[in-house]
Protein backbone atom coordinates (compact mmCIF):
# COMPACT_ATOMS: atom_id res chain seq x y z
CA UNK A 1 0.00 0.00 0.00
CA UNK A 2 1.34 3.10 -0.59
CA UNK A 3 1.70 6.04 1.62
CA UNK A 4 -0.38 9.21 2.04
CA UNK A 5 3.25 10.99 0.81
CA UNK A 6 2.97 8.82 -2.30
CA UNK A 7 -0.06 9.37 -3.37
CA UNK A 8 0.24 13.15 -2.96
CA UNK A 9 3.59 13.59 -4.68
CA UNK A 10 3.99 10.83 -7.08
CA UNK A 11 7.08 12.61 -8.61
CA UNK A 12 9.17 13.42 -5.96
CA UNK A 13 12.65 10.83 -6.53
CA UNK A 14 12.93 8.33 -3.77
CA UNK A 15 15.90 9.59 -2.36
CA UNK A 16 14.57 12.35 -1.47
CA UNK A 17 11.28 10.49 0.00
CA UNK A 18 14.05 8.37 2.29
CA UNK A 19 15.70 11.43 3.52
CA UNK A 20 12.16 13.42 4.37
CA UNK A 21 11.42 10.20 6.02
CA UNK A 22 14.33 10.18 8.15
CA UNK A 23 14.51 13.25 9.06
CA UNK A 24 10.38 13.47 10.23
CA UNK A 25 11.25 10.27 12.06
CA UNK A 26 14.46 12.48 14.06
CA UNK A 27 12.20 15.58 14.94
CA UNK A 28 9.09 13.68 15.84
CA UNK A 29 8.10 14.33 19.24
CA UNK A 30 6.83 12.41 21.92
CA UNK A 31 6.63 11.65 25.20
CA UNK A 32 9.41 10.02 27.66
CA UNK A 33 8.50 8.49 31.40
CA UNK A 34 10.88 7.84 33.84
CA UNK A 35 11.32 5.26 36.31
CA UNK A 36 12.60 5.18 39.22
CA UNK A 37 14.69 2.01 41.14
CA UNK A 38 16.69 1.97 45.03
CA UNK A 39 20.02 1.01 44.67
CA UNK A 40 22.19 -1.12 47.33
CA UNK A 41 25.63 -0.37 47.95
CA UNK A 42 25.70 3.50 46.89
CA UNK A 43 21.60 4.43 47.79
CA UNK A 44 20.95 6.23 51.23
CA UNK A 45 23.10 6.66 53.89
CA UNK A 46 23.15 8.62 57.32
CA UNK A 47 25.74 10.72 56.77
CA UNK A 48 27.04 10.56 53.43
CA UNK A 49 26.44 12.27 50.26
CA UNK A 50 26.53 10.75 47.09
CA UNK A 51 26.10 12.13 43.81
CA UNK A 52 26.67 13.56 40.35
CA UNK A 53 27.32 10.00 38.90
CA UNK A 54 29.15 9.55 35.85
CA UNK A 55 28.27 7.48 32.50
CA UNK A 56 28.27 4.09 33.18
CA UNK A 57 30.81 1.95 31.51
CA UNK A 58 31.18 -1.58 30.99
CA UNK A 59 34.21 -3.49 31.43
CA UNK A 60 34.38 -7.22 31.06
CA UNK A 61 31.09 -8.16 32.88
CA UNK A 62 30.99 -5.27 35.54
CA UNK A 63 29.45 -1.99 34.91
CA UNK A 64 31.38 0.99 36.68
CA UNK A 65 30.52 4.21 37.94
CA UNK A 66 32.04 7.39 39.38
CA UNK A 67 30.83 10.29 41.33
CA UNK A 68 31.66 12.72 44.27
CA UNK A 69 31.41 11.43 47.80
CA UNK A 70 31.52 13.73 50.84
CA UNK A 71 29.21 14.99 54.17
CA UNK A 72 27.74 18.02 52.82
CA UNK A 73 24.95 18.31 50.27
CA UNK A 74 26.66 20.24 47.55
CA UNK A 75 29.98 18.71 45.79
CA UNK A 76 32.56 21.94 46.65
CA UNK A 77 33.85 19.80 49.68
CA UNK A 78 34.37 15.92 47.90
CA UNK A 79 36.35 13.39 46.10
CA UNK A 80 35.46 10.92 42.96
CA UNK A 81 34.86 7.58 44.37
CA UNK A 82 33.64 4.42 42.39
CA UNK A 83 31.85 1.22 42.33
CA UNK A 84 31.09 -1.66 40.24
CA UNK A 85 28.19 -4.06 39.58
CA UNK A 86 26.92 -6.82 37.63
CA UNK A 87 23.67 -5.83 37.02
CA UNK A 88 23.31 -2.10 37.43
CA UNK A 89 21.46 -2.57 40.73
CA UNK A 90 23.72 -4.28 43.48
CA UNK A 91 26.90 -1.72 43.50
CA UNK A 92 29.37 -2.52 45.50
CA UNK A 93 31.70 0.06 46.38
CA UNK A 94 35.23 0.13 45.46
CA UNK A 95 37.14 3.16 47.08
CA UNK A 96 38.45 6.21 46.29
CA UNK A 97 39.56 7.11 42.77
CA UNK A 98 40.58 10.64 42.96
CA UNK A 99 41.71 12.80 45.77
CA UNK A 100 41.87 16.62 46.24
CA UNK A 101 44.70 18.62 44.24
CA UNK A 102 47.60 19.56 45.90
CA UNK A 103 46.58 22.85 48.79
CA UNK A 104 46.49 26.48 47.06
CA UNK A 105 45.77 24.72 43.53
CA UNK A 106 42.94 24.93 41.33
CA UNK A 107 41.62 21.42 42.27
CA UNK A 108 42.98 21.75 46.14
CA UNK A 109 39.19 22.24 47.73
CA UNK A 110 37.38 19.69 46.09
CA UNK A 111 37.11 17.15 43.22
CA UNK A 112 33.58 16.16 42.00
CA UNK A 113 31.32 15.61 38.88
CA UNK A 114 33.64 13.49 37.34
CA UNK A 115 33.04 11.22 33.92
CA UNK A 116 34.69 8.78 31.67
CA UNK A 117 35.94 8.72 28.60
CA UNK A 118 36.98 5.38 27.49
CA UNK A 119 40.00 5.65 23.98
CA UNK A 120 43.12 4.73 22.80
CA UNK A 121 43.14 1.85 24.84
CA UNK A 122 42.99 3.87 28.24
CA UNK A 123 40.64 5.29 30.70
CA UNK A 124 40.39 9.28 30.97
CA UNK A 125 38.62 10.35 34.09
CA UNK A 126 37.26 14.19 33.53
CA UNK A 127 36.48 15.73 36.79
CA UNK A 128 35.97 19.24 38.09
CA UNK A 129 37.89 21.29 40.60
CA UNK A 130 37.78 24.15 42.67
CA UNK A 131 40.48 25.63 44.47
CA UNK A 132 37.79 27.74 47.00
CA UNK A 133 36.75 26.41 50.40
CA UNK A 134 33.07 25.91 51.02
CA UNK A 135 31.17 28.39 53.20
CA UNK A 136 28.02 30.69 53.04
CA UNK A 137 28.09 32.27 50.64
CA UNK A 138 29.85 30.41 48.33
CA UNK A 139 31.13 31.25 44.92
CA UNK A 140 32.66 28.61 42.78
CA UNK A 141 35.60 29.18 40.38
CA UNK A 142 35.59 25.17 38.89
CA UNK A 143 37.65 24.09 36.01
CA UNK A 144 37.76 20.63 34.33
CA UNK A 145 40.59 18.31 34.84
CA UNK A 146 41.45 15.19 32.90
CA UNK A 147 43.49 11.67 35.19
CA UNK A 148 44.33 8.74 32.86
CA UNK A 149 44.64 5.25 33.70
CA UNK A 150 45.49 1.45 32.06
CA UNK A 151 42.11 0.38 33.82
CA UNK A 152 39.02 1.74 34.98
CA UNK A 153 40.36 0.24 38.66
CA UNK A 154 43.43 2.83 38.72
CA UNK A 155 45.67 3.66 39.80
CA UNK A 156 44.64 7.73 37.95
CA UNK A 157 47.47 10.23 37.10
CA UNK A 158 46.82 13.90 36.92
CA UNK A 159 47.62 15.29 33.28
CA UNK A 160 50.43 17.57 33.43
CA UNK A 161 48.72 20.18 31.25
CA UNK A 162 45.90 20.14 33.71
CA UNK A 163 42.98 22.27 33.77
CA UNK A 164 41.92 20.76 30.72
CA UNK A 165 39.03 23.30 29.92
CA UNK A 166 38.95 27.03 31.77
CA UNK A 167 36.54 29.62 31.97
CA UNK A 168 36.50 32.61 29.23
CA UNK A 169 38.50 35.27 30.04
CA UNK A 170 35.78 37.39 28.25
CA UNK A 171 33.17 38.26 30.75
CA UNK A 172 30.51 38.21 27.73
CA UNK A 173 30.90 34.99 27.26
CA UNK A 174 28.56 32.31 28.61
CA UNK A 175 31.38 30.54 30.98
CA UNK A 176 32.98 33.61 31.81
CA UNK A 177 32.45 32.67 35.37
CA UNK A 178 33.38 28.75 35.73
CA UNK A 179 32.76 25.29 33.48
CA UNK A 180 31.66 22.55 34.87
CA UNK A 181 30.07 18.56 34.28
CA UNK A 182 31.78 17.32 31.26
CA UNK A 183 30.49 14.79 29.42
CA UNK A 184 32.07 12.92 26.26
CA UNK A 185 31.22 10.97 22.81
CA UNK A 186 33.66 10.34 19.91
CA UNK A 187 32.18 11.73 16.60
CA UNK A 188 33.76 11.61 13.14
CA UNK A 189 37.03 10.94 14.73
CA UNK A 190 37.25 13.21 17.28
CA UNK A 191 36.58 13.66 20.68
CA UNK A 192 33.44 16.01 21.77
CA UNK A 193 33.30 17.59 25.01
CA UNK A 194 29.87 19.10 26.17
CA UNK A 195 30.34 20.85 29.26
CA UNK A 196 28.16 23.42 31.34
CA UNK A 197 28.86 27.09 31.69
CA UNK A 198 27.81 29.72 34.04
CA UNK A 199 28.92 33.72 33.08
CA UNK A 200 30.01 36.29 35.34
CA UNK A 201 26.81 37.91 36.98
CA UNK A 202 24.37 34.57 36.24
CA UNK A 203 22.65 32.81 38.83
CA UNK A 204 23.16 28.72 38.35
CA UNK A 205 19.77 28.76 37.40
CA UNK A 206 20.82 30.87 33.63
CA UNK A 207 23.67 27.57 33.16
CA UNK A 208 24.12 27.02 29.62
CA UNK A 209 25.50 24.07 27.70
CA UNK A 210 28.72 24.39 25.31
CA UNK A 211 31.33 22.42 23.43
CA UNK A 212 34.81 21.71 23.08
CA UNK A 213 36.33 19.10 20.14
CA UNK A 214 39.86 17.83 20.26
CA UNK A 215 41.91 15.21 18.27
CA UNK A 216 43.06 13.79 21.37
CA UNK A 217 41.54 12.64 24.48
CA UNK A 218 43.78 14.44 26.33
CA UNK A 219 43.88 17.82 24.74
CA UNK A 220 43.87 20.44 23.48
CA UNK A 221 40.17 21.19 23.33
CA UNK A 222 39.18 24.20 21.25
CA UNK A 223 35.54 25.47 22.27
CA UNK A 224 33.29 25.86 19.61
CA UNK A 225 32.51 29.00 17.74
CA UNK A 226 28.47 28.16 17.66
CA UNK A 227 29.09 28.19 22.02
CA UNK A 228 26.56 27.76 23.89
CA UNK A 229 25.14 24.69 21.55
CA UNK A 230 22.06 24.68 24.01
CA UNK A 231 20.80 28.14 26.10
CA UNK A 232 20.20 26.12 29.44
CA UNK A 233 20.35 23.23 31.49
CA UNK A 234 22.41 22.71 34.73
CA UNK A 235 23.38 18.78 34.31
CA UNK A 236 25.11 17.56 30.93
CA UNK A 237 23.87 14.04 29.57
CA UNK A 238 24.70 13.38 25.95
CA UNK A 239 24.33 10.16 23.61
CA UNK A 240 25.19 9.51 20.66
CA UNK A 241 21.49 8.40 18.42
CA UNK A 242 22.01 7.63 14.87
CA UNK A 243 24.06 10.14 13.00
CA UNK A 244 23.26 12.83 15.57
CA UNK A 245 24.17 13.65 19.36
CA UNK A 246 20.74 13.40 21.53
CA UNK A 247 20.69 15.77 24.95
CA UNK A 248 18.46 15.30 28.00
CA UNK A 249 17.79 18.82 29.74
CA UNK A 250 16.78 18.75 33.17
CA UNK A 251 14.64 21.31 35.14
CA UNK A 252 16.78 24.56 34.85
CA UNK A 253 17.44 26.82 32.01
CA UNK A 254 14.73 28.83 29.30
CA UNK A 255 11.18 27.21 29.44
CA UNK A 256 10.42 25.77 25.90
CA UNK A 257 13.57 23.66 26.26
CA UNK A 258 13.52 21.94 29.85
CA UNK A 259 12.02 18.65 30.45
CA UNK A 260 13.03 17.28 27.26
CA UNK A 261 15.27 15.63 24.76
CA UNK A 262 17.00 17.64 22.27
CA UNK A 263 18.43 16.34 19.26
CA UNK A 264 21.40 17.14 16.45
CA UNK A 265 22.20 15.68 13.57
CA UNK A 266 25.12 18.21 13.56
CA UNK A 267 25.55 17.91 17.06
CA UNK A 268 25.68 21.34 17.61
CA UNK A 269 22.23 22.86 16.51
CA UNK A 270 19.60 21.22 18.64
CA UNK A 271 16.17 20.83 18.74
CA UNK A 272 13.36 19.45 20.94
CA UNK A 273 12.27 15.66 20.27
CA UNK A 274 10.14 14.44 23.21
CA UNK A 275 9.07 15.90 26.78
CA UNK A 276 10.39 14.03 29.26
CA UNK A 277 8.16 13.20 32.39
CA UNK A 278 9.63 13.25 35.94
CA UNK A 279 13.22 13.84 34.54
CA UNK A 280 15.95 12.74 36.50
CA UNK A 281 18.33 14.77 37.98
CA UNK A 282 21.88 15.87 37.10
CA UNK A 283 22.20 11.90 35.48
CA UNK A 284 24.57 9.38 34.21
CA UNK A 285 23.39 6.98 31.58
CA UNK A 286 24.70 4.01 30.01
CA UNK A 287 25.74 4.71 26.22
CA UNK A 288 27.29 1.71 24.62
CA UNK A 289 27.68 3.59 21.58
CA UNK A 290 29.35 6.14 23.05
CA UNK A 291 32.91 5.99 21.88
CA UNK A 292 32.58 3.92 19.26
CA UNK A 293 31.85 6.98 16.30
CA UNK A 294 29.76 4.09 14.75
CA UNK A 295 27.11 5.96 13.94
CA UNK A 296 24.52 3.32 15.39
CA UNK A 297 23.67 4.86 18.75
CA UNK A 298 20.06 4.91 20.16
CA UNK A 299 18.26 6.52 22.86
CA UNK A 300 19.59 5.71 26.24
CA UNK A 301 18.07 2.93 28.25
CA UNK A 302 18.58 3.68 31.68
CA UNK A 303 21.69 5.44 34.33
CA UNK A 304 22.07 6.99 37.66
CA UNK A 305 20.65 9.79 39.26
CA UNK A 306 20.80 12.29 42.25
CA UNK A 307 17.87 11.53 44.91
CA UNK A 308 16.91 13.83 47.63
CA UNK A 309 14.89 13.47 50.71
CA UNK A 310 14.14 15.43 53.55
CA UNK A 311 16.89 15.25 56.32
CA UNK A 312 18.88 13.24 53.93
CA UNK A 313 21.80 14.10 52.02
CA UNK A 314 21.44 13.13 48.36
CA UNK A 315 22.27 9.47 47.42
CA UNK A 316 22.05 8.11 44.24
CA UNK A 317 19.36 5.77 42.36
CA UNK A 318 18.60 3.96 39.21
CA UNK A 319 16.43 5.15 36.64
CA UNK A 320 15.00 3.65 33.25
CA UNK A 321 13.52 5.53 30.42
CA UNK A 322 10.57 4.54 27.90
CA UNK A 323 8.47 6.00 25.79
CA UNK A 324 4.73 6.75 26.36
CA UNK A 325 3.58 7.71 22.85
Amino acid sequence: MKSKLEKTIPILPLLLLIACSSLTAEKEEGIVEVEYTPLSGIGQERGVMRRDPSDVIKVDDLYYVWYSKGEIAPGYDATVWYATSPDGLKWTEQGMALAKGEPGSWEGESVFTPNILVAEGKYWLFYSGVSRKFEQPYNPDSKIGIAVSDSPDGPWERLPSNPALINSDNPEDFDSHLVDDACLIVRDGKYWFYYKGRQLGKSPAETKMGLAISDHPQGPYVKHEANPVIPGNHEVLVWSQGAGVAALIGTSGPEDITRTIQYAEDGVHFSKTHDVENVPSAGGAYRPEAFSDSGKGKRIEWGLEISREEGSLPFLQRFDIKEVK
